[in-house]
This record gives C-alpha cells, structure tokens and sequence, in this order.
C-alpha cells in the first residue's frame, strides 16, 4: 500500500484558523491543507494566497477549499477554530451557546466525512468545546485534544522576559488548568535556562506574571478593539498538528477529557500529555501542593458549571 500525503482540514478561516493553515504551509508539515468556511469567497481567497506563498517558500503543501464538507475526508488532522469570536465585554460564557451550536454542526461533518481523524479544538470557551466535540463525534478521548496550554505557557513565558530581560527562546514555563481565568500558572515547574524561576524572580514578581498570564487574551482585545490574538494561538496549535502528524510524542500542555486523573471525572481540562500519531499517546499525573490542587480544582469547577448549564438545555439530548 503506497503511504498517502498527509491531509490537514482548517474548519474556520477567520485569523486564527488562517494563521494556523498558513504556518502548517510554510512548514510544509502536511501535503494537502484544506480550508472550510461558511464564507466560501474569503477561504477562496485565502487559500490562494497561501498557495502563491507556498510556492514562494517551496514548500510542497497543496491548500485548496472545501466548497462541500465531503471534500474533508481523508483528514489524519482536523483543526476546529469556527466560532463567534470574543468581543469586547463579552465573557466567555456568553460565547457558551452560539459556539457550542457551531461545534455541534461541524463536528456532526467531521464525524460523517473523516471518522479516523484527530480533532484538535481551538473554539472558546476552549475547554468546554473541547468536551462538546468529543461526546458530539464519540470519537475516542485520545482523539480529541484541545489547543491552549501551549499559548498560556507561551504568555507566561513572555511576560517573564518582560521581568528579566535575558534569556528569550530559553523560558520554560508551564500552565495546566483550564483556559480562561482560572487557569493554572506553575511556577514551580518553569525555568530559565534549566534554572528555576523561583531563583530568578521574587514571589511578588512571580504573582504579577501569574495575573498577567491569566488575563493575556484580555490585554490583547483591549488594544485591538475589533477582535483577539491570533498569531500566537495558530502558532501554538501548529506546533501540536506537528507532533500529531510527525508522531513526535513531545509533552505539550493539552485540554483533554479526565477521565479518573488528578481525581475528576466527566470534564475537560489542560493537563501535559504526549502528543503523536495517535493523538493523546500519555497523559502526565504531577504532584500539585495544595495551592495548586484548589486552584485546579476551581478550574475544573469553573469548567464543570458551564458543561452542567448545557446539559440542563439538553444540549446533548
């Protein structure tokens, strides 16, 4: 049997979706890319652009559009970024309904036209779309992983440059909990360098970066007005289309279903997993002091409340 391309689906060409699709070209990590939208036109044009620049970059990956959703079989990755973005004063929780509307649709596609593929879930409320694509496709747990940890981990690490001023590229910071304010900022296990960030920075400075971290979505809607971060969220899911496609097994902070670890059950949220070919290949159980487990357990608890207000719409129904 001859070893096909890789195929990667986009569902939401807006500027996240766009940037990822635009980066997995210029890397060439996949053969074909495939951009979805309900507006056909701009994925029409995108994908164009991004073919020129393909070809600019000699990168072999193909981008073309699905005018039809049966055009996204044969995906090994499909890449969820649809949604209603988050506007100025909105919170995510009233993003909760419209979005998971929109990734109960799209997934019903993903499940009928590419039933192997990995789903990676980039839509906010990150964590709960994440839940709803895996009991809508009743894929595997493994199979459906959801993108935040990464940019967190990345904010968190940018602000402590911002702090020190040495050692960009070489800050190792890490995030679990989930996506929004109540995520989990460890400091414990974030470096510069290999040397501990406890040794660099005081614990006041480590609590400025931590609410920094938390609020790094918000700080950049307040400047852009019309709309939210995207290089760094493409960048970030990017790096776990990688891994899937190029079976990696790096250990990426992840959303995925806890089913028993760190003592939940039935919820989402962002823990370090081994990312490869078969989605998540292992999921990493730390030792939290009790600081962290009541911060996590209010992550989960924050994630648990807004899944409990779909099931009382019958969302699943």
């Amino acid at each position: 049997m001859v070893k096909k391309g890789k195929k990667v689906t986009v569902i939401g060409a807006g500027n996240v979706g766009a940037t990822v699709a635009f980066i997995c070209a210029m890397n060439g990590v996949c053969h074909h890319l495939v951009l979805r939208d309900r507006n056909i036109e701009i994925a029409k044009g995108k994908a164009l652009d991004m073919s020129q620049a393909a070809n600019a970059a000699r990168s072999h990956t193909i981008v073309s559009v699905a005018e039809d959703a049966s055009e996204i079989a044969g995906s090994d990755v499909v890449v969820i970024t649809a949604g209603s973005p988050r506007l100025p004063g909105m919170s995510r929780d009233d993003l909760l309904m419209i979005n998971a509307e929109i990734t109960k649709e799209v997934v019903a596609d993903v499940k009928k036209y590419a039933p192997d593929s990995i789903i990676i879930m980039v839509s906010n409320p990150l964590d709960v779309m994440t839940y709803v694509a895996l009991k809508e496709s009743g894929f595997p747990k493994e199979r459906v992983v959801g993108m935040a940890g990464i940019l967190d981990s990345a904010r968190m690490a940018h602000f402590i440059y911002e702090k020190i001023g040495y050692g960009a590229g070489q800050i190792r910071a890490s995030v679990m909990g989930g996506h929004g304010d109540d995520m989990v900022p460890l400091p414990k296990f974030s470096t510069v360098a290999g040397v501990p960030l406890t040794d660099i920075l005081s614990e006041k400075e480590i609590c400025e970066v931590v609410e920094r971290t938390k609020h790094g979505g918000a700080e950049i809607v307040g400047y852009l007005k019309t709309g939210s971060a995207y290089y760094a969220p493409a960048k970030s899911t990017a790096i776990m289309v990688e891994a899937i496609l190029k079976d990696t097994k790096q250990i990426h902070p992840c959303a995925v279903y806890l089913d028993g670890h760190y003592g939940y059950s039935d919820v989402v949220s962002g823990v370090p997993v081994a990312l490869g070919a078969n989605g998540v290949e292992k999921l990493f159980e730390m030792t939290l002091n009790d600081d962290q487990k009541e911060r996590f357990a209010k992550s989960v608890g924050s994630v648990k409340s807004m899944i409990d207000v779909l099931k009382e719409k019958k969302f699943f129904d």
